[in-house]
């Protein structure tokens, strides 16, 4: 009996109780004890608030174990004392200066595994990462209890010594209470803890799916192979069929030459004889039709050329005072995105409930002449290296930088504008200092915060390294736990999170950062034109004083909101000189080489300087009317369509005008013929042709408005219309204006000095073929039409075609920003800087649309990602694609208002209170015994608040500042990402913000929007909200410009198919019902298009909204290149389908390669000096392959492929043209 006393009184047995002396700062030693326990004060059972409740129950067994357990003799051992005076009782005692712990491993073991996974929020990292003096990775049970019990870590008063075994060490039994784990429960009010703070909760981490598999074949890209294959059977079959016809030829016919295809080998026209069909009836009088109303309309404009060019001129005058209302869009928004798509409509939605995305301006300093330097802890510790720019001096001087910046002054309007009237102020008015993203923040922007630091004569204790290695841990901290004791919250209120403020640190080491971040969030005032002039006014000035700022030791990259806008205008600017050096080359070409000149006598006589001048004004009044007619409208043009517009319109133009001068100089006037009949009959052969090309234009780029994309809707627009003028322009203006050069000619007057007459030499106008004609005629057309060399040119083509085929899914998409930069401007260094040192991207926010049910249980469980919230709540999934960031390319866990209002308003915490009676808010900061806790500290206190509850007490922690005494409180973090409706009644639109990953490429951004929207639905879906009204979206400031890439391919199909389907369409008809005709065009172009893309991926060239506009104008051009061939073929009267040809080519080539290859290789030369890049790639490049493979398809491809599968002769146009040249020198040419 007396030995089970003797134990009993052993067990309850104290080792210290009470402070004694001061070990250091305010850390004070405990007094040695042995007697027995005493009653703890009531105010020690008033506890701390934690994440996960049976992490902190075990956590809470540690040190109550220590600190007050009446068995502490059994597990604590006092090592080391000293005798202390005390200075009020004057009484001796004895302090603990040093003390073993024994603690059974198991007991380690388990409250570090209870507490492994429990987040830290306010710096997206884990617990243990501030709770362990190191990464958490590095963290485990005994390394994590040794330092909180180190005296060095700023927080023990003296070292206690930890000692693991879970048996009995010299006679000192471990304390090994029973713990809990993360997935059990403490009580029954408490449940387990959450997802995101236990992961056996959770269950297995989820997996990204597995990167899709390439197709390869044999080793190699799988299209590669593909296409080779398809090539080489090309090949054998092709060459096959034309060795057997060749020798079937040789053995029974004499002549080895006779053309494969000759009426010998296989009669084109086998049935001549018999009769015409229905469809070559109708086509024939079609054609009869269209050539008679041409041929009655030209002699018209001839005869009364005054009437109609005045017309003309009104007409163009009426159209060009639309220019009056015109209206040129910059807002990238409204070029790039379509009012009704969805990043549109979210962006709208976004702005409406929280307001415009704030303007960025960004710092990003290097300091190359620093070295890192290493710091020493004292009086032990790890040493820890610092980057360059963690020099303190460097610190320093960025901070005298940021400061001078704060004052940058700017005027508008006569008025002073600065940061402070602009920037983003969170918690104004009570706090009206500015959000500045800055490593200088964790130092309260003070030289002198950032000097203090606490040591004696020989050490330092603490200083800004100490501080430092604090906050990026803790930003959230109103107090560090060194000596120094100062926050690290920023001055405007809310934390300043390290990946957004240092730059090229690896993986989470920020002390070796090799950049700092400095970032000024600026309001954004979309739809307030006064005070975005301001704002503009302001970053004008900043602009000039980064530039102008000299500091040897720093190196600076920069932007601003404007500055890509204000580069691509400057750039725009320097290359106006090379646009119109390109356009005087391309007018001076033109106005020279439509004469035809005989002799040097005659050469001011038969130039015709003058109307190929008129003809170029005619091409930009089309233009002109164009601009002015969708002015009216009310449709505003973009700079794209000043750019590209022009140059297609000068190519449909030009060569119209060649086609149809070039056509009349070839032509000899008849007996008895007049002018006007002689023009109208010309213009009756060649306006077909004409109305062909320009009307297939016109029909595919107003098909091509069905866009959803702006830029090409726009650019469709004017160009369709800009077409059809400048063909109605040439048709009667231009015709009258050939009438009278002819007749000035043929008086034998001056060209531009039109009223002097040259010296009559004897000579008149006589018809005459050019060089350029009879080079085609006599050596191009032979040359490329003979047996031999078709088939090589089948081959060239054909393989050509295969290779773009292969590389046509391998063309990029996006546009790299950096191109649309001028090669000397800042913002190509910030966008080096950015891939180089930057570890954050956009922010992106997960916006719930009004309708959700906040105040129910479930509703809650639905979002939150706390204690007792579903595994897949809308946080919770956030937070899981976090963990997934190299595939979500979402890089950090959620802020998430509602855990943190939860957090702030739990009765164990000092931040809700009210003043007891009135029940209206009280500050943690205020002392004053009125004022209460919200909730009582019982169970039903202690759980989530519901119904009105949770909206009575939501607007204060939505109002409260944070302070020293309560951190958590919610109005710079989050006052405006919830929208509180109904006075106070319901909470309507809320979002969570996170940030991407660091994006670099159009690749980068493409996949994160992507991937953001995946994970929303997913959300959307597994709360089960798909069936109401509202859901769960995610914003991102640059998702308006790049969601045009989610569907750019869909969109190219369908522009370029629409356009090929319109121009078959037109074509069938205009050439008389000729289907095959119209197939074998649309083919070409459709290899043209195809070659397009081969060039593209062959230039570096992405696919895009500027390069898809240039793809719809290439289908444009490629008409050109093709119509005029294939009618002059099917309208051809030859015996064979070589001899159609060789005409075809003959006879339109000349005036297809002049009048459009020629005019704008010269344009496009000039184009490669342009200093702008994106003009250098996305117009030079391009411009001068849809030229190319235009002349190489439409004057080589085309007419070999006709004289293999061109359509038969229209029997009753053959009929009807030997009828009308029957018994006159054109029947004999005809036959010949």
């Amino acid at each position: 009996m007396e030995s089970a006393q003797q134990s009993q009184v052993f067990s309850q047995s104290c080792v210290w109780y009470g402070e004694c002396g001061i070990a250091f700062g305010d850390k004070r030693y405990n007094c040695r004890y042995s007697g027995p326990p005493k009653p703890l004060p009531k105010d020690g059972y008033d506890l701390v608030q934690f994440r996960c409740p049976s992490c902190y129950y075990n956590l809470l067994n540690l040190f109550c174990e220590l600190t007050c357990s009446p068995r502490q003799s059994q597990f604590l051992n006092v090592t080391a004392t000293e005798d202390y005076v005390d200075p009020v009782t004057n009484q001796t005692k004895t302090n603990v200066k040093e003390l073993q712990y024994y603690i059974g491993e198991q007991f380690a073991n388990a409250m570090y595994n209870a507490c492994r996974d429990v987040e830290a929020p306010s710096s997206n990292d884990k617990a243990l990462g501030l709770l362990c003096g190191k990464d958490a990775k590095a963290c485990n049970a005994t390394n994590w209890i040794e330092y909180m019990f180190n005296k060095d870590n700023g927080q023990a008063p003296f070292t206690i010594t930890p000692v693991f075994s879970d048996f009995s060490v010299l006679g000192m039994k471990p304390m090994n209470n029973a713990t809990k784990g993360c997935e059990e429960a403490v009580d029954e009010v408490t449940g387990p803890c959450s997802c995101q703070d236990c992961s056996v909760v959770c269950g297995p981490k989820p997996q990204p799916p597995p990167p899709p598999t390439p197709w390869i074949i044999f080793g190699l890209d799988a299209m590669y192979v593909i296409m080779w294959i398809t090539y080489m059977a090309f090949l054998l079959l092709f060459f096959g069929a034309f060795f057997a016809v060749w020798c079937y030829r040789k053995r029974y016919f004499v002549s080895e030459y006779t053309p494969i295809d000759s009426n010998i080998a296989y009669s084109v026209n086998a049935g001549d004889k018999g009769e015409a069909s229905c469809c070559d009836q109708l086509g024939a009088a079609f054609e009869g039709r269209l050539k008679w109303l041409f041929t009655q309309w030209g002699a018209f404009c001839v005869r009364n050329p005054a009437c109609v060019i005045i017309f003309s001129l009104v007409f163009i005058g009426v159209c060009s005072l639309g220019l009056m209302f015109m209206r040129v869009t910059t807002n990238p928004v409204d070029l790039w995105s379509a009012p009704s798509s969805q990043a549109r409509r979210e962006k709208e939605y976004f702005d409406m409930h929280f307001g415009p995305f704030f303007r960025t301006e960004q710092l990003i300093i290097r300091a190359p002449h620093t070295d890192k330097h290493i710091y020493q802890p004292y009086p032990s510790g790890d040493d820890v290296s610092f980057g360059p720019p963690l020099n303190k001096e460097i610190l320093h001087q960025v901070l005298d930088l940021q400061t001078a910046i704060e004052n940058i002054t700017a005027s508008y309007n006569n008025k002073t504008v600065t940061l402070q009237d602009l920037c983003v102020a969170p918690l104004s008015p009570y706090n009206k200092n500015c959000t500045i993203l800055s490593v200088l923040n964790y130092f309260q922007n003070s030289h002198s915060v950032l000097d203090h630091k606490m040591g004696d004569d020989f050490y330092v204790y603490a200083d800004y390294h100490t501080h430092f290695l604090y906050c990026v841990r803790a930003p959230t901290s109103l107090n560090d736990t060194s000596l120094l004791h100062d926050p690290c919250l920023g001055t405007f209120g809310g934390p300043v999170f390290p990946w957004l403020v240092l730059g090229g640190y690896d993986d989470q080491n920020y002390n070796n950062a090799t950049a700092l971040v400095i970032t000024f969030p600026v309001n954004n005032y979309y739809n307030d034109t006064e005070k975005l002039q301001r704002a503009l006014a302001w970053e004008r000035e900043f602009i000039n004083f980064v530039k102008n700022y000299e500091n040897p030791n720093l190196t600076i990259s920069f932007t601003t909101e404007r500055s890509i806008e204000d580069e691509l205008h400057r750039e725009s600017n320097s290359d106006v000189f090379t646009i119109v050096i390109s356009y005087a080359v391309m007018f001076l070409y033109i106005a020279i080489a439509l004469g035809h000149i005989e002799s040097c006598s005659r050469l001011l006589v038969d130039s015709k300087i003058s109307l190929g001048i008129a003809g170029i004004l005619i091409v930009l009044s089309s233009v002109v009317c164009s601009l002015g007619i969708f002015s009216y409208i009310g449709i505003p043009l973009t700079l794209i369509v000043i750019e590209v517009i022009p140059f297609l319109v000068l190519a449909v133009g030009v060569d119209n005008i060649f086609i149809l001068v070039q056509t009349y100089q070839r032509d000899e006037r008849l007996q008895e013929e007049t002018l006007d009949q002689q023009v109208g009959r010309v213009l009756g052969e060649v306006a077909p042709s004409m109305f062909l090309s320009s009307f297939s234009e016109t029909v595919a780029f107003f098909l091509g408005a069905l866009s959803m994309m702006p830029a090409v809707r726009t650019f469709s627009l004017f160009a369709g219309m800009a077409v059809f003028i400048d063909f109605l322009l040439q048709i009667t203006c231009f015709v009258s204006l050939l009438g009278l050069d002819i007749k000035r000619q043929e008086k034998n007057r001056l060209d531009i000095l039109c009223c002097v007459r040259g010296a009559d030499d004897g000579t008149s106008v006589q018809a005459s073929e050019s060089c350029l004609f009879q080079l085609f005629k006599n050596f191009y057309s032979p040359l490329l039409l003979k047996d031999w060399m078709r088939p090589l040119v089948i081959a060239g083509f054909v393989g050509t075609l295969s290779f773009s085929i292969a590389v046509l899914n391998k063309v990029e998409i996006g546009l790299d920003q950096s191109l649309s930069m001028p090669v000397d401007s800042y913002v190509i260094d910030y966008f080096r800087s950015i891939s180089r040192y930057l570890h954050a991207g956009p922010p992106v926010y997960f916006v719930l649309e009004a309708g959700h049910d906040y105040t129910s249980l479930k509703g809650q469980n639905m979002v939150c990602g706390g204690m007792g919230c579903n595994n897949n709540s809308l946080v919770q999934q956030l937070f899981n694609a976090a963990e997934l960031d190299s595939y979500t390319r979402v890089g950090f866990a959620p802020s998430s208002w509602i855990d943190d209002y939860f957090d702030w308003i739990k009765p164990q915490s000092s931040c809700c209170r009210v003043f007891n009676g009135t029940d209206l808010f009280c500050n943690a900061s205020v002392v004053d015994p009125a004022c209460v806790h919200c909730r009582p500290l019982t169970s039903e206190g202690k759980q989530r608040p519901q119904g009105n509850d949770f909206m009575k007490f939501l607007p204060m922690f939505l109002s409260d500042n944070p302070n020293p005494k309560c951190g958590k409180g919610g109005h710079a973090a989050y006052g405006s990402a919830v929208n509180i409706l109904g006075n106070n009644t319901s909470v309507g639109a809320t979002y969570f913000m996170t940030y991407h990953t660091v994006l670099q490429t159009s690749a980068d951004f493409i996949d994160a929007m992507k991937k953001a929207r995946m994970i929303a639905s997913n959300i959307t879906e597994t709360m089960g909200i798909q069936g109401n009204n509202y859901r769960v979206f995610p914003y991102s400031v640059f998702y308006v410009f790049y969601e045009q890439y989610l569907t750019i391919i869909d969109d190219t199909i369908f522009n370029l198919g629409v356009s090929l389907g319109a121009i078959f369409l037109v074509t069938f008809v205009l050439l008389g019902c000729e289907l095959w005709s119209a197939v074998i065009m649309c083919v070409t172009i459709a290899m043209i298009l195809v070659n397009m893309f081969g060039v593209m991926w062959l230039s570096g060239i992405s696919l895009n909204a500027v390069s898809l506009v240039n793809l719809v104008m290439s289908c444009g051009i490629s008409v050109e290149f093709c119509s005029h061939i294939t009618r002059a073929f099917t309208v051809s009267t030859k015996g064979s389908r070589v001899g159609r040809a060789e005409e075809a080519l003959s006879h339109m080539g000349s005036s297809v390669f002049s009048g459009i290859t020629l005019t704008k290789f010269g344009g496009i030369v000039v184009l490669a000096f342009a200093k702008s890049r994106i003009f250098q790639i996305f117009y030079f490049r391009m411009y001068l392959a849809m030229v190319f493979l235009g002349a190489t398809h439409g004057l080589i491809f085309l007419p070999v492929l006709l004289s293999y599968i061109g359509p038969s002769i229209n029997k009753a146009k053959s009929s009807t043209t030997q009828e009308r040249y029957k018994g006159t020198e054109r029947e004999r040419l005809l036959n010949f």
